[in-house]
């Protein structure tokens, strides 16, 4: 065999490999829906998928996820939710640590940012706005804790602005080291957050109301745990609506 024709194979053969390793799935957390609840019966785990990390930026330790932060992307839900409640517990390792939840999206990364369309749940560590002070002035704290925001071109309506954003009118957040728990409730284009008990932030008519569930890696360590959907009655979304399948 020529040496040109076997560098190709091996070529091949660890492309193969890395699609192999970046398709391979994580079982995190837990599907149900309302029937299920008041029945008492178990729901089932999600199945999450490497979208444009490495094969080692996700791993569980028990039951808990953790994310490297780099190299900066996502993994991605392997199915599409509409109406639903996220129940997700969070802390960051690293001050000023950045992540976020993605729902309603695409997964589709963008070439620059690497991260996909949707809308974005914030999740930042508190030591973020010191480390992020430009021109003398320092970002609002409110915007370190569930800051919501379409991305992608996905639009939306703010219950509290900051531009086209919507940022907490409390803040809830714990720091470096701390769980922090989030409620997230997703209807018809209207999405309602909950930091550590309390609804804080806001925002309604989401272009996209279909999609899916991204975990976002941003930089630094992040670990997530008790990560359950409960999924609601679907609404009247059309086509437009919806994010496009991907493969």
């Amino acid at each position: 065999m020529k040496i040109g024709t076997t560098l190709w194979l091996l070529f091949c053969l660890g492309a193969s490999l890395n699609t192999l390793a970046q398709n391979k799935t994580i079982r995190f957390g837990t599907e149900t829906n309302l029937e299920q609840l008041i029945n008492n019966k178990k729901g089932k785990s999600i199945n999450w998928i490497n979208v444009n990390t490495d094969p080692e930026t996700w791993r569980k330790e028990k039951e808990i996820l953790i994310c490297s932060g780099l190299p900066i992307g996502v993994m991605r839900s392997e199915k599409q939710y509409e109406n639903f409640i996220i129940l997700v517990e969070w802390r960051h390792m690293e001050a000023g640590g950045n992540s976020g939840v993605f729902v309603w999206s695409d997964a589709v990364p963008g070439e620059k940012d690497r991260l996909p369309g949707g809308v974005e749940v914030q999740m930042l560590e508190l030591d973020w706005v010191n480390q992020n002070i430009r021109d003398g002035v320092k970002p609002p704290i409110a915007y370190v804790h569930g800051e919501l925001f379409g991305v992608g071109g996905v639009t939306t309506l703010p219950d509290n602005p900051r531009g086209t954003r919507s940022k907490s009118v409390e803040n809830r957040a714990l720091g470096k080291g701390q769980w922090n728990s989030y409620k997230v409730v997703c209807v018809d284009g209207t999405i309602k957050l909950s930091v550590n008990g309390k609804f804080v932030n806001g925002i309604s008519r989401s272009s996209i109301k279909k999609g899916y569930l991204c975990l976002e890696s941003e930089g630094a360590e992040i670990q997530f745990r008790n990560f359950k959907i409960i999924e609601l009655a679907p609404g009247l979304t059309s086509e437009a609506q919806t994010a496009k399948e991907v493969p």
